[in-house]
């Protein structure tokens, strides 16, 4: 069974980071494969730069704050976020072209 804290701030934070270190993972492999000359730099930079965040907030996940469960209170948790953020931008999306079409 999967249980929801109210509020926690380190929840939060380890929310935000693991979703910035898969977000710099992916673009950094987008840009270091299509990308030419500094791109692909940069794009390793990005890559590296996930990879490191990621190691970095398992670590602490793992070692440091032991009362957080990175799977049940992180992980699962930041698949909901981003399901209701997708879902909230669709239908704000919706709204706003319901809107234009009618004017």
């Amino acid at each position: 069974m999967i249980v929801f804290d109210t509020w926690n701030w380190e929840v939060f934070l380890f929310v935000i980071l693991g979703l910035l270190a898969l977000s710099l993972f992916v673009l950094g492999v987008l840009t270091a494969y299509f990308g030419s000359g500094k791109s692909r730099t940069v794009g390793s930079l990005l890559l590296v730069a996930g990879i490191v965040i990621g190691i970095i907030m398992v670590y602490f996940g793992h070692y440091r704050m032991p009362d957080i469960h990175l799977l049940q209170n992180v992980i699962i948790g930041a698949i909901f976020y981003i399901v209701a953020a997708i879902i909230g931008v669709v239908i704000g999306l919706l709204v706003f072209l319901g809107a234009i079409m009618k004017t």
